[in-house]
């Protein structure tokens, strides 16, 4: 048998990739054909479940599809994280996260058992939201600096608990730049953290707005200061931890959707157009509004950028605050 021609090998080659262009124009047009499952790093009630849901609910809306949210808490998001990594790469699981899981983690512990990069396509960012940092009620603090005072007084009796990565390093940042030794309490997520907090375990938090401003307009909570440079909406009377004392302070967190690695390009474009449609929809702007965070999304390229200059910056912080990678 004579060997293929160059011309012959090349019609081959030619026709394979207008198959295969074919076949993912036809996945993506099929898509999708069955309910997707949005895997969510943190317990229900976080902000990334609320978040997770009002997009579930405008998808099912487009496409008469469902959409199943499936919490998979604890271990900072790793559990979640290598559960979609893991999973097949056909757009019917999707991780909905944060920089918890895609910019900290890989600076806070020294094994991963996923890789933020290698592992997973991304789709879209999807948001940007403050922190703020609360004590219960019943405590005797009433500003930053009261707290501040208290913690230089007693080294070490203080204790702050934090559900997610973003929330610890707005933590441990608060300590070092506040120059006070206060314990931190790992907790799976920031509503749990909120128990305790009520409760008494620990004596204060910086938690998304979305889990604690409900609590401060319930009066179970006191809001001493926005971890943002700006202050929120939600919150118009309460200082920023920067204007309260604590000058340059500034830590907020942000949203994203990743598709596991492999994932069919047209796919993934067709995920995104409805995610960020879900972005701008009714149940998401509910979701906006309550937790002051805003809508922020940008094409598959542009979030692979942003999320590597956010691991960087993220990496820095962890660095000055000091914390050792467990």
């Amino acid at each position: 048998m004579n060997a293929p021609t160059f011309n012959h090998r090349r019609r081959i080659t030619t026709g394979l990739l207008l198959a295969l262009s074919l076949q993912g124009a036809a996945w993506a047009q099929a898509y999708p054909a069955k309910p997707i499952t949005f895997v969510v790093p943190f317990a229900a009630g976080s902000a990334t479940d609320q978040l997770a849901r009002a997009l579930g609910q405008s998808i099912s809306t487009d496409t008469k599809q469902a959409v199943v949210v499936d919490n998979k808490a604890g271990a900072s998001g790793m559990l979640a994280a290598q559960s979609v990594a893991k999973s097949a790469p056909d757009g019917y699981t999707v991780l909905i996260t944060t920089n918890t899981t895609h910019a900290a983690n890989e600076h806070l512990y020294k094994k991963l058992p996923y890789d933020a990069v290698r592992d997973f396509a991304p789709v879209t960012a999807l948001g940007k939201g403050s922190q703020v940092l609360v004590v219960s009620t019943s405590s005797p603090y009433k500003t930053v600096g009261e707290l501040i005072a208290k913690a230089k007084a007693e080294p070490g009796k203080l204790a702050f608990g934090s559900g997610s990565s973003s929330s610890r390093v707005a933590g441990e940042l608060f300590k070092q730049m506040a120059g006070v030794d206060i314990l931190h309490v790992p907790y799976k997520s920031n509503p749990l953290a909120i128990t305790d907090l009520l409760g008494g375990q620990i004596d204060l938090m910086i938690t998304d707005t979305s889990t604690g401003v409900p609590q401060v307009k319930g009066g179970k909570l006191r809001a001493l200061g926005v971890s943002t440079a700006q202050r929120t909406a939600l919150l118009p009377d309460v200082p920023t931890i920067d204007e309260a004392g604590v000058k340059g302070y500034d830590m907020g967190y942000w949203f994203a959707a990743y598709a596991p690695a492999g994932t069919p390009p047209a796919v993934v474009k067709r995920l995104r157009e409805l995610l960020v449609a879900g972005t701008a929809s009714a149940s998401a702007k509910i979701f906006f509004d309550n937790s002051g965070s805003v809508p922020f999304t940008t094409t598959p390229e542009g979030l692979a950028k942003f999320q590597a200059a956010e691991t960087e910056k993220w990496g820095r912080v962890i660095k000055a605050a000091g914390i050792e990678a467990e």
